[in-house]
């Protein structure tokens, strides 16, 4: 009898266990993780689609070249250049992704004149800047780099200056190099043909390995960056990194929507109730990245505080926002100009509002700001002020193709009796005489950037403040 109790205990133990469910996702509880992931996968998907234009779709105007090959132009962006927002137009680019779950790659910098600034700035797939090999990081000096996986424990050939490890199998690699000026341009196309990435078994002499599986890439669709249609994209992008042991429970939260990292989110899967809780998340989370970004735009330094080594940026998340993690600060700084420079190599003051906070608007106004004698920008390398659209982020289609003002063209300006200098930032002509000191503006809303290479001290302590931008005169 007793056996037979037990067993009967046994079966109805099991015939509850069977029957429990496990507890619904409710609408409230889908709306807080969508939210959590579209912060956290946000750069994560922009970064894709920066991929895919540069290497996947070889339609794409973007294109560059297929993995681990470098595409160089020996010229400034413009504003037909539309993949990258609030483009650099200083330094002509190459710029290559890197796969290296094969085998690791040798990034070759050639001879470069002391006084020329470059960089080879390197970006992991959650756009962290994992290292740089530049005029600031190592000095102008000709090396052989070999930048390798996450797994990687092969042998150390002989001839590399120093190894790199990158915590993702791919990066995009942007070399950017300094133009003097015009006719300086075949000089740049000389150091950029010398940019070479190389193989491991090439470079080593070693038997090449095994081709790697192929991946289905998905195909890119404009403006999915901006609603929940952005999950899929980042489930595909799961699939590509492995997560630090620290957010290994927040990417078992976000499993609870369906992104799981396997690749195959689909929201139609979900009720109705759940997608509209989903977008409803995703839309919160690009409101609190905005949110975050009106505050912290303020800072004229805010630059040097968003752009670093995973390392770097929790430690700045913590020390510059009382935060406990780095997400919301990386996911601004990709929605705000992605790929932008740590505070060592350069630092953004950006000017979105005038010096009373009234947001800029060249149809109704024109601005200036002027440098003090003797208080231009402290720099190792050069700086420079770039013109933007409000609206799509972009460079300023203009009669003189200048979208930029810069300390190389000091010997142009026109100089105020006082020995400071005043740029013009509007619409029309400020008048042939001083059309040298004008930066072009559209007829409506814009924003211009400050591009400080190689900041010093003072800059990067902030002891030295950008001038104010001043609403010069009403239309």
């Amino acid at each position: 009898m007793k056996f037979k109790f037990l067993l009967s205990t046994l079966l109805i133990a099991l015939f509850i266990g069977c029957n429990q469910k496990a507890p619904e996702l409710t609408p409230a509880e889908a709306k807080t993780i969508a939210k959590e992931a579209y912060i956290y996968g946000f750069p994560l998907v922009l970064n894709y689609k920066t991929m895919y234009s540069y290497t996947l779709d070889k339609k794409s105007t973007e294109y560059k070249g297929d993995f681990n090959q470098l595409g160089c132009a020996a010229r400034v962006y413009t504003p037909e250049d539309k993949a990258v927002i609030t483009p650099n137009s200083d330094t002509p680019y190459c710029m290559g992704w890197i796969d290296l779950r094969a085998e690791p790659v040798v990034f070759t910098i050639p001879e470069i004149e002391n006084e020329r600034f470059y960089q080879v700035q390197l970006i992991d797939l959650f756009t962290h800047n994992f290292a740089y090999i530049s005029t600031v990081a190592k000095g102008n000096v000709p090396g052989k780099y070999l930048i390798t996986g996450p797994d990687w424990k092969g042998e150390i050939p002989e001839g590399i200056t120093e190894v790199i490890p990158c915590e993702t199998q791919f990066l995009l690699a942007i070399a950017r190099t300094q133009l003097f000026n015009p006719e300086d341009l075949d000089n740049v196309k000389n150091i950029q043909d010398g940019y070479i990435i190389e193989s491991y078994s090439s470079f080593s002499g070693t038997k090449a390995p095994a081709s790697v599986p192929a991946i289905e890439f998905p195909e890119w669709k404009d403006g999915t960056e901006f609603s929940a249609e952005l999950f899929p994209y980042f489930d595909f992008m799961l699939t590509l990194v492995k997560t630090p042991e620290e957010e290994q429970a927040l990417i078992e939260r976000f499993a609870k929507i369906g992104l799981d990292g396997k690749g195959d989110f689909d929201i139609s899967k979900w009720s109705p109730e759940i997608q509209e809780a989903l977008e409803e998340g995703a839309q919160e989370g690009l409101a609190a990245m905005k949110e975050f970004a009106g505050k912290a735009v303020n800072d004229p330094i805010a630059s040097g505080k968003i752009f670093g080594t995973r390392t770097f940026l929790n430690e700045s998340a913590k020390a510059n926002y009382n935060l406990n993690d780095l997400f919301i600060p990386r996911a601004m700084g990709a929605l705000m100009g992605i790929y932008g420079n740590s505070g060592e190599e350069a630092i953004y003051p950006t000017y979105l509002t005038d010096a009373k906070d009234s947001p800029l608007d060249a149809s109704k106004n024109n601005y200036t700001i002027t440098f003090k004698k003797d208080e231009f920008p402290p720099v190792k390398a050069f700086w420079s002020l770039t013109m933007y659209d409000g609206t799509t982020q972009l460079l300023i289609d203009n009669p003189l193709d200048r979208y930029l003002l810069n300390s190389p063209m000091m010997d142009q300006f026109v100089l105020n009796a006082d020995g400071s200098l005043t740029f013009y930032l509007q619409k029309e002509s400020p008048g042939a005489a001083l059309e040298s000191n004008w930066l072009p503006a559209p007829n409506g809303p814009f924003y211009a950037t400050m591009r400080l290479y190689g900041p010093k001290k003072e800059v990067l302590e902030g002891k030295w403040v950008a001038p104010e931008l001043v609403k010069a005169s009403q239309k």
